[in-house]
């Protein structure tokens, strides 16, 4: 008697893990490319030739799914605060700032479909951010915080790192803003601008 061939499934075989990864992967990528309106459970699943319901074994929806493009964006934010120079007190001086401001507006150009959900209100406004998302943004932000504090800076900065970090990150948000909403773009502002920041930020941070 002939032994009758299961059908092959047109679905991809994966590994568990590596779907995770690649849905937040692809996921970025259709923000970046065509934007939230092109994102669903469904169009990952044809992109990544998967069943339809192979993505709800790791997210329980779209929502959570951002909210792990979003932790991605943190992880890497937590990597370039780990790795700077000026904040870890390798080059605390001027031009280390500097460099600093370059490096963080380069990050939030360069996973501006990452920083948008970061920052934005489509996460933190609209809907709930999961614990894992609000964890992981509230360690980045104290790891900057610590950061300041141990540097060589006024007595003040030290004292208030807190409210230093606060102001500092949040014109280094503005300026990222601005660049990534088009509102500026030409090369000769952004870096008259990081110039300008770094001189306002060193006087603060060296004078308070």
């Amino acid at each position: 008697m002939p032994v009758t061939k299961s059908k092959k499934s047109s679905s991809r075989s994966y590994h568990h893990g590596d779907l995770h990864r690649q849905l937040v992967e692809a996921a970025a990528r259709l923000l970046r490319e065509e934007g939230d309106s092109a994102l669903s459970m469904r169009r990952l699943a044809q992109e990544l030739q998967v069943s339809r319901m192979a993505p709800y074994h790791h997210f329980a929806d779209k929502h959570a799914l951002l909210c792990a493009v979003a932790e991605e964006g943190f992880q890497r934010l937590l990597a370039l605060i780990e790795s700077d120079d000026f904040l870890n007190g390798r080059n605390t001086e001027k031009e280390g700032l500097r460099r600093f401001l370059g490096r963080y507006i380069t990050f939030a150009l360069d996973n501006r479909e990452y920083y948008d959900l970061m920052f934005g209100e489509r996460l933190w406004k609209n809907q709930v951010p999961t614990d894992s998302l609000r964890t992981l943004s509230r360690a980045s932000f104290k790891q900057y915080v610590e950061r300041l504090r141990q540097l060589p800076l006024s007595e003040t900065v030290q004292d208030d790192a807190l409210r230093y970090a606060q102001v500092s990150w949040s014109t280094l948000h503005g300026m990222s803003r601005v660049l990534i909403d088009g509102i500026y773009f030409e090369s000769d502002a952004v870096n008259a601008m990081c110039d300008t920041a770094t001189e306002m930020m060193w006087r603060a941070f060296k004078q308070a």
